[in-house]
C-alpha cells in the first residue's frame, strides 16, 4: 500500500519512538508544513474540494454576521474602534466583510494573536480541526488510543492510562464514562481558550461550529472523529494522512466553562439559524436581499434559505465576552 508523504513522516516516527498520540498524528495529517492538508498547494473548500463551510455562502453569512458582530460590540462597549480577529481564516471569504475595522486573520503556524486587543475574536470551524487526544474507558480507567504503523497501514493501538491533564479534562467536561466508550479530549482547544482570554482586553468571543454539550455528549459512544474525501464522509480516520480532512465534535461546555474561569461569560448559545436571524432583525433581511440584480437577488434569498434550514440547525454559535466590558446582553 502507497504511503502518503505525512504518512512517511509518522511511519518513521512510529518506527524510532513506538505508536503516537492521536494528536500528534492530528498535527502531522493536517498541519505538517509541507504535506499538511491544510498546507498543501490544493483548496479544500467548495464543489471542486472536500467539504462547503458556511463561509462559502456568500455574501449573505458575511453580511449576517459582520451585522451580528457591530451588535455585540456596541453591547460590550467597544464599538468605536474595534479590532476583528478570525481564526481560522481560510480563503478569506470574511476579509471584506470584516473590513470597515482592523482584521487580523489568523491560521495555525500562521500569524499570531495581538498581546491586547478590545473586539471580537471570531471563529468558523477553527476548532472542529484542532488536534485532540483519544482515548477508551476500559476496566475503570481510560486508557489511550495510540496509532501504530503495521503491514503499511496505520492502526490503533490501546496504550497506557491516560495523563492527567487527559483524564481531568474528560472529568470535568464530559458525563460519567461508560466500559467500552470513546473519548476525545480538546486539549489544543483549551490553549486557544487560554490565549485569547489572555489577550482579549475586552469584547466578544463568536464561535461557530458544530459539537456537543456534556450532556449531549452520550450520543456519541464511539466518539465523534470523521474524515472529509471528496464531499465523502468516513469514520476512518487513519487512511491517507495529510490527503483528507481530519474533524472532532467541538466539545462547548469545555469552551465555555474554561472559558468563564478565565474572564469570558457566556452571552449566548444558539444554533446557527437563531443567530443569523437576531443579526437580520433590525432591518428584515433588507441590507443583504434588496438588491438591484434580480438574479442576485434570488441567489442571496436561496444562501439565506440554506444558512437558516441546513446549516443553520446543524452549526450552533456561542458566544463570550470579557467580563467587565459594558452591560450584559443577556440570552441575545
Amino acid at each position: 500500500m502507497e504511503v502518503t508523504p505525512a504518512g512517511e513522516i509518522l511511519a518513521v516516527e512510529i518506527g524510532r519512538a513506538g505508536p503516537v498520540s492521536f494528536s500528534r498524528f492530528m498535527e502531522v495529517a493536517l498541519y505538517h508544513p509541507q504535506h499538511g492538508y491544510y498546507r498543501r498547494r490544493r483548496d479544500p473548500f467548495g464543489k471542486q474540494g472536500d467539504f462547503y463551510t458556511a463561509e462559502q455562502l456568500q455574501p449573505v453569512f458575511g453580511l449576517l454576521m459582520a451585522a451580528r458582530t457591530r451588535q455585540l460590540c456596541r453591547a460590550a462597549g467597544v464599538a468605536a474602534d474595534p479590532t476583528v480577529v478570525e481564526l481560522g481564516a481560510g480563503r478569506g471569504e470574511m476579509a471584506d466583510r470584516f473590513a470597515p475595522w482592523r482584521y487580523i486573520p489568523i491560521e495555525i503556524g500562521e500569524g499570531k494573536l495581538p498581546e491586547h486587543w478590545s473586539g471580537v475574536l471570531f471563529s468558523n470551524e477553527f476548532f472542529d480541526a484542532l488536534p485532540v487526544e483519544v482515548v477508551l474507558f476500559r476496566g475503570g480507567e481510560f486508557r489511550e488510543q495510540r496509532v501504530g504503523f503495521s503491514d503499511g497501514r496505520f492502526v490503533w493501538q490501546t496504550g497506557q492510562r491516560a495523563g492527567d491533564e487527559t483524564a481531568d479534562y474528560l472529568a470535568r467536561y464530559c458525563p460519567p464514562p461508560e466500559e467500552g466508550n470513546w473519548y476525545e479530549a480538546g486539549l489544543a482547544a483549551l490553549e486557544w481558550i487560554r490565549r485569547v482570554a489572555a489577550a482579549l482586553d475586552a469584547g466578544c468571543a463568536i464561535t461557530v461550529d458544530y459539537g456537543y454539550t456534556r450532556a449531549e455528549a452520550v450520543r456519541f459512544p464511539m466518539g465523534t472523529l470523521m474524515g472529509y474525501r471528496s464531499h465523502v464522509a468516513r469514520e476512518d480516520v487513519l487512511t491517507d494522512p495529510g490527503e483528507r480532512d481530519i474533524t472532532a465534535h467541538v466539545n462547548f461546555t469545555a469552551i465555555e466553562e474554561r472559558g468563564a474561569e478565565l474572564g469570558l461569560r457566556r452571552v449566548s448559545f444558539r444554533t446557527l439559524a437563531q443567530t443569523l436571524l437576531d443579526a437580520g432583525e433590525e432591518d428584515r433581511f433588507a441590507s443583504v436581499l434588496e438588491v438591484d440584480d434580480a438574479d442576485e437577488a434570488v441567489r442571496r434569498r436561496m444562501q439565506l434559505k440554506t444558512l437558516l434550514v441546513g446549516m443553520g440547525e446543524t452549526f450552533r454559535v456561542l458566544v463570550q465576552r470579557k467580563e467587565g466590558a459594558g452591560e450584559p446582553e443577556g440570552e441575545a
